[in-house]
């Protein structure tokens, strides 16, 4: 690769929300995750809440590495109360940010009031909060249903998934970004795997990459791969 076209690349780390959502990983790697994100500066770490107590103490506060916790992941069919109280919790124990997944039942069911009320009683908690989508199994009316709903009650960003359904592209990308109309900002999930995916992600108007592949991005974007 030519320096130029190195030199044209964007900097993925401050994009890269470096997740660790495998249910069967340990405190081990849940501190490894934290380390990896501080040396590549990486925006956040993405946890299970069970685990922030742990990473909490391994990122400093108000650090450069935000710590975000799954609220409701990865489904989100939890009573709105049960829902409201884990975020809490979360926030409590020293989340920076929330990713949570709506109530898709009630979505479906055509109750949208029920849907913002879900949404709006975490918001409401002041912290930044991602609602996570899953474009690929909304039809077209729904989908942006559930955008006008979330960015009603408050989200900053759209989250096209959970990260366990297919690959996200830059079709279901470039779809949040027209439905948002700069209200809010679009996060890519999903099966990001290569370096080459992950520009044209961000090319396609992602604002943040949440991923678990985000040490193996870097050093293929520093390697000029």
């Amino acid at each position: 690769m030519t320096p130029e076209r190195q030199a044209e690349r964007p900097d993925l780390a401050p994009l890269i929300d470096h997740a660790l959502l495998d249910p069967h990983r340990g405190q081990e790697a849940i501190l490894r995750c934290c380390d990896e994100a501080r040396h590549f500066g990486f925006a956040g770490v993405c946890l299970a809440s069970r685990w922030l107590p742990l990473a909490r103490e391994r990122l400093p506060v108000d650090g450069a590495v935000k710590l975000i916790a799954v609220v409701g992941f990865p489904f989100g069919a939890i009573p709105a109360a049960i829902k409201r109280a884990e975020a809490e919790w979360a926030a409590a124990a020293g989340a920076d940010e929330l990713d949570v997944v709506p109530d898709f039942g009630a979505l479906a069911d055509g109750d949208g009031t029920a849907v913002l009320d879900d949404l709006a009683a975490i918001t409401d908690l002041g912290l930044p909060v991602k609602v996570i989508l899953e474009v690929g199994r909304l039809d077209p009316e729904a989908l942006a249903l559930l955008v006008e709903i979330s960015i009603d009650a408050g989200v900053r960003y759209l989250k096209t998934g959970s990260g366990f359904g297919p690959p996200v592209t830059t079709d279901q990308v470039g779809q949040l970004v027209a439905l948002a109309r700069g209200r809010a900002a679009v996060k890519a999930s999903g099966g990001i795997a290569d370096l080459e995916q992950a520009l044209a992600l961000v090319a396609a108007g992602a604002s943040r990459l949440g991923t678990s592949r985000g040490v193996s991005l870097m050093q293929n974007l520093r390697a000029g791969a």
